[in-house]
C-alpha cells in the first residue's frame, strides 16, 4: 500500500521539478500560445559568445523562481551562436525575426501576445540582477492596451535618455580638455539629474575619476568624492569593492585611468 502511494507522489515532484521546455521556433510558439492561451516569451540570446546572455541563463533561466514563472507562458529561444551548429534554414529565420522585431542587443527579452504577435515586455542586456528582481520587472509588463502604451512611453524615454546622454558625454569630454572641472561637473550633474534608479554613489566615484584626467595632482580632493561615493553605496558589496579599490590605487600614487565605457552610456 506505502508503495503505490509513494509512486503518485515521486511522480508529482518530477512533474514540479522538471525544467522549463524551450522551443527554437517562433511560429509554432506562436501557435501553441494561441491553443493554450498564454503568451509567448521570447530569448534572443548569444549562447556561445555573449556573457550576459550566460549569465542570465545561469542565474534567471535556471532558477527555481523561474521555473515556477515559466507556466504563465510558451519559451522560445532564438539563438545566433557563432561557433555552434545551425541549419541554413534555422539561421535564415533567426535572422528574419531578428529584423522584424528591431533586436539590435543580446540578450533582449521580449513578450508578445500569441494571437497578434504584438510585443507588450521588453528586457534588453542584463545587469546581474537577481532572479526574483528579473522576474518581477517581467510580470510588470501587462498584455493589455494601457501595458503596450507604457512599454511605447518607456522605450521612447530610455532613447531620449540614451540622446541626452550622449550630448552630455560630448560635453564632459571638451571640459576635460579645457581643464574645466566645474563644467565637468555640471554636465555629471546634468546626467543624472531626475534620474532615480542610478546606482547610489556612482555620481560622486565619476567625479573622482573625471578630476583625476583633469588634475592627476588632485587626489585630496579625489578621495572625499570617493569617501562620499562609498557612504552612498554602504550596503551593495559590488560598488563598494569597485570605489574602495579605486580608492586604494589613488592612496598609493597609481595614475587615473580613464573615464569608463558605463559613463559615456549614462543612466
Amino acid at each position: 500500500m506505502k508503495t503505490l502511494l509513494a509512486l503518485p507522489l515521486c511522480l508529482l515532484t518530477a512533474v514540479l521539478s522538471a525544467a522549463p521546455v524551450w522551443l527554437t521556433d517562433l511560429d509554432a510558439a506562436k501557435a501553441q500560445g494561441v491553443k493554450e492561451n498564454k503568451p509567448v516569451l521570447i530569448d534572443f540570446t548569444g549562447s556561445d559568445w555573449c556573457p550576459p546572455c550566460k549569465q542570465m541563463h545561469k542565474v534567471v533561466f535556471e532558477s527555481a523562481e523561474f521555473t515556477a514563472f515559466a507556466s504563465k507562458y510558451v519559451l522560445v529561444e532564438l539563438d545566433y551562436p557563432k561557433a555552434k551548429t545551425q541549419s541554413p534554414e534555422l539561421k535564415a529565420k533567426n535572422r528574419e525575426w531578428q529584423q522584424k522585431f528591431g533586436i539590435s542587443g543580446f540578450p533582449t527579452v521580449l513578450l508578445i501576445d500569441a494571437q497578434s504577435g504584438d510585443v507588450f515586455g521588453k528586457t534588453v542586456g542584463f545587469g546581474g540582477q537577481s532572479a526574483k528582481e528579473y522576474l518581477e520587472k517581467l510580470a510588470s509588463f501587462k498584455n493589455t492596451p494601457e501595458g503596450k502604451v507604457a512599454l511605447e512611453k518607456e522605450g521612447k524615454d530610455k532613447a531620449d535618455r540614451s540622446a541626452k546622454s550622449r550630448v552630455i558625454s560630448q560635453k564632459i569630454e571638451a571640459a576635460i580638455v579645457a581643464k574645466d572641472f566645474k563644467a565637468a561637473e555640471a554636465a555629471l550633474n546634468e546626467i543624472y539629474d531626475g534620474v532615480n534608479d542610478a546606482p547610489k554613489g556612482l555620481i560622486h566615484y565619476m567625479k573622482a575619476r573625471i578630476l583625476l584626467r583633469i588634475d592627476p595632482s588632485a587626489k585630496t580632493e579625489a578621495l572625499k568624492y570617493l569617501d562620499e561615493a562609498l557612504k552612498a553605496a554602504a550596503g551593495d558589496e559590488s560598488l563598494t569593492r569597485t570605489f574602495q579599490a579605486f580608492r586604494e590605487k589613488i592612496s598609493v600614487g597609481s595614475a587615473a585611468p580613464k573615464v569608463p565605457a558605463e559613463a559615456k552610456k549614462g543612466a
